[in-house]
């Protein structure tokens, strides 16, 4: 990790250490995954086979698992792992349940009611990325608060492993969470197979869940069609942001960082420091704990990256942070709370020494589906409300219009808008015409 002064930096040196890797060359990469996403629309099955045999190297037989296939799950792992994803996914429910919206009703002036509802996406689309890893944990994140939400049709789709199928572990996530259908396809063909529909997946409206940039391109690019599908954010390459003072715990704040580095190459980890001492505590202990690590090939590719910043105070450290906006934000100082009010940007912040980024990652309860490369500024963390949409409803008595017609005949007629105006008009001639018959 390189060392930097940030007020030895003018300004174009202090945006540039903050800038994100690379994705790569985007007009090769947009044109790429338009050509993909062409096949899977016109060819559909066929389509996805080749892609696969081309991509993963497998010559697939069935797209879809089966339900066999997903209940022998429960016979091929341990009591630990299933005790464990199923601790993880009562914790994601119990605080996704807390954010069920109830219906909002105002009456705004007598006789004026207005409501607002929240209605469930019918058919959402999961994606959990293949990579280096299985990941059930993305599995719940995804599927648990589209449960919750109602939705009433859940896909979910990953690429095959080199044994041409799914792991154990995602398979039991989707056991438990009742996923109703399960697909081995991967990258730009997935996205484009659920937004298009192929002869074997139909398609979805909302599109969910994080991937490599091939991924994170075809989700832009099918939301962009009016015909595709809609999606939850931007979510490429993880990240993760530490604002440490000197009073942190050097290895719990490497430790930190190297959970973020080991994601992939493409990954970014900062150090924020406003001690020197720190920052050097810091260095010493990556370099030992990286050393270590079963993945350290791929957390080196990622801090080959990645930065530690001195700041001459913790509230110049908060503001290299804002400006970052990063997924995930650790502040790891003394009463680390009293600084959220001034954290601006991030997808999840972990305050304090003992909540590590794992955390959130696994079985805190909160989502990890979360924007990155700077979106933190603009898009929210994965939560309940992303799996529905609202609706508003108004009803007014013949009080309710009176009270209000005259308002909105001068507004309409101010925007020269005159059926507008004698929308109203009618009914409160209608009104007084009654009045007037009925008191005579």
């Amino acid at each position: 990790m390189q060392t930097l002064d940030w007020n030895l930096l003018d300004s174009t040196q202090q945006s540039a250490i903050l800038e994100r890797p690379a994705l790569g060359d985007s007009a090769k990469l947009s044109a790429l995954v338009s050509d993909i996403i062409h096949q899977v629309k016109t060819q559909g099955d066929e389509a996805i086979h080749a892609l696969t045999e081309k991509f993963d190297g497998l010559k697939l037989t069935n797209l879809r698992v089966s339900q066999a296939e997903i209940d022998a799950s429960e016979d091929e792992l341990g009591d630990e792992i299933k005790h464990a994803i199923q601790l993880a996914k009562a914790q994601i429910e119990s605080f996704h349940q807390a954010q069920v919206a109830p219906v909002v009703k105002v009456e705004t002036s007598p006789g004026v009611i207005c409501e607002l509802h929240t209605q469930p996406i019918e058919s959402v689309g999961l994606y959990i990325p293949g990579g280096t890893a299985p990941l059930p944990s993305t599995v719940l994140m995804l599927a648990t608060p589209a449960r919750i939400a109602g939705c009433k049709r859940l896909v979910l789709t990953t690429p095959p492993g080199k044994d041409g199928k799914i792991k154990a572990e995602i398979r039991y996530a989707a056991k438990i969470c009742q996923i109703d259908e399960l697909y081995m396809v991967g990258g730009a063909q997935a996205i484009a197979a659920l937004a298009y529909g192929t002869q074997s997946i139909k398609k979805v409206l909302k599109i969910f869940g994080p991937g490599n940039s091939f991924v994170t391109e075809a989700k832009q690019q099918v939301s962009q069609d009016h015909k595709g599908a809609s999606i939850d954010m931007p979510a490429g390459p993880s990240e993760v942001l530490v604002i440490a003072d000197e009073y942190a715990n050097p290895e719990f704040v490497a430790a930190d960082l190297l959970s973020q580095a080991e994601h992939g190459k493409d990954s970014q980890v900062i150090l924020v420091t406003n001690s020197p001492e720190q920052a050097q505590a810091c260095e010493a202990e990556v370099n030992r704990q990286v050393a270590l690590l079963p993945r350290q090939e791929i957390a080196q590719g990622a801090l080959s990256h990645s930065r530690i910043i001195i700041t001459d105070s913790i509230a110049q450290s908060i503001a290299v942070s804002n400006q970052y906006a990063p997924e995930h934000l650790i502040v790891q100082t003394q009463d680390a709370r009293a600084l959220l009010p001034q954290l601006e940007n991030a997808g999840s912040v972990f305050l304090g020494a003992f909540s590590p980024e794992s955390a959130g990652d696994y079985a805190s309860g909160t989502n990890h589906v979360l924007p990155t490369y700077g979106y933190t500024k603009t898009y929210s963390s994965l939560s309940l409300a992303d799996f529905t949409k609202r609706y508003t409803v108004q009803e007014l008595t013949a009080q309710g219009i009176q009270n209000i017609g005259p308002a909105i005949m001068h507004l309409a007629a101010a925007e020269s808008l005159d059926a507008h105006k004698n929308a109203v008009a009618v009914r409160l001639q209608y009104l007084s015409q009654s009045k007037d018959g009925a008191t005579s």
